[in-house]
């Protein structure tokens, strides 16, 4: 940024030069007779010269910064939806465990009691099985994830 600025100095400083050497040109008189026409001529023609390669190289250094920034709005937009897809498959994982705490829970108290019931084993194995999908998944997640980061860095290598 600091660059741009100093850019936009050095081009008004060329312009207010540019616009002194008018001035003389025109003090001078309308006629080139005198000496200082041509010189005067010759540095308003060089003054001009360094403003149009200022100005181009401050439009090349906005469309960098602009570029830079399109960029780091498209990683935080990626990051965020990442950040959102983890957020949910957290929240399931909690769910799900809570859920399987329960069965067990109630398995614990049904063995403690001398009763088998199939049906609660047949829970607490679902419930441990949805647990045992959640982790995969965010796994999965957390491996896509690392995956996508690698795959841009190695673009920008």
């Amino acid at each position: 940024m600091s660059d741009i600025a100093e850019l936009e100095r050095r081009i008004t400083a060329a312009l207010d030069r540019a616009g002194q050497a008018m001035d003389r040109l025109s003090a001078s008189g309308a006629s080139h007779a005198g000496g200082d026409g041509p010189d005067l001529a010759a540095e308003l023609e060089a003054e001009r010269t360094a403003n149009a390669q200022l100005e181009e190289r401050v439009r090349a250094i906005k469309v960098k910064q602009e570029t830079m920034v399109a960029g780091l709005e498209a990683d935080v937009a990626r990051l965020k939806e990442a950040l959102a897809t983890r957020d949910a498959e957290v929240q399931q994982m909690r769910g799900v465990n809570a859920e399987l705490r329960e069965s067990n829970k109630a398995l614990r108290e049904a063995n403690a009691e001398g009763v088998g019931d199939a049906h609660l084993v047949n829970s607490s194995m679902m419930s441990e099985l949805e647990a045992l999908r959640a982790a995969r998944s965010a796994d999965r997640a957390e491996l896509d994830e690392v995956l996508s980061t690698l795959d841009s860095v190695l673009k920008e290598a």
